[in-house]
């Protein structure tokens, strides 16, 4: 089944540590799009009627389980927790990683056996190392994804309302 397409696009941001929200927000502002900052507890964000801030509780997963809850087709997530991005790509959202690394149905399913594969290794005593730092050319590249991915959904959005004219 063919997920249908939101009224409205969302941005759902991951917040704990999400290292582009201030770009988050000045994207978001410039094409009018509401945004769900979500994170286990209190999060400060700028005080804009668009910007809607969730404390999700201190549960495990619960900012997770409430994104996925909530996002779909023609929504943005926006997160480098893999498991979440699994989940919301099924449910027809976009995600897109705070490096700009955008996920989709063709890569998710690597991206996640690596995970979990590199989990396991360091469960056993295996040093892996962590992720790279968070570079400039990072914020870069999620700038251009998400504005690629904004302008996608709108493209999606107005042919599906001229299909339905027609």
């Amino acid at each position: 089944m063919t997920p249908v397409l939101n009224p409205t696009t969302r941005i759902y941001v991951d917040a704990d540590a999400c290292p582009v929200k201030d770009e988050i927000y000045r994207v978001a502002a410039r094409h009018g799009l509401p945004v769900s900052v979500v994170a286990g507890n209190f999060i400060r964000v700028p005080p804009d009627p668009m910007i809607e801030r969730i404390a999700a509780g201190s549960g495990m997963d619960a900012a997770d389980d409430w994104i996925a809850e909530r996002a779909g087709k023609g929504d943005i997530v926006i997160t480098s927790d893999i498991p979440l991005a699994s989940r919301c790509v099924k449910a027809g959202a976009e995600v897109i990683a705070p490096n700009g690394k955008p996920f989709s149905e063709q890569s998710i399913g690597m991206t996640l056996a690596v995970r979990n594969l590199m989990t396991d290794l360091r469960s056993s005593g295996e040093v892996t190392g962590g992720p790279k730092g968070f570079a400039p050319r990072d914020r870069s590249a999620f700038l251009s994804a998400l504005d690629q991915t904004i302008r996608r959904i709108q493209r999606q959005r107005a042919d599906h309302i001229a299909q339905n004219q027609n």
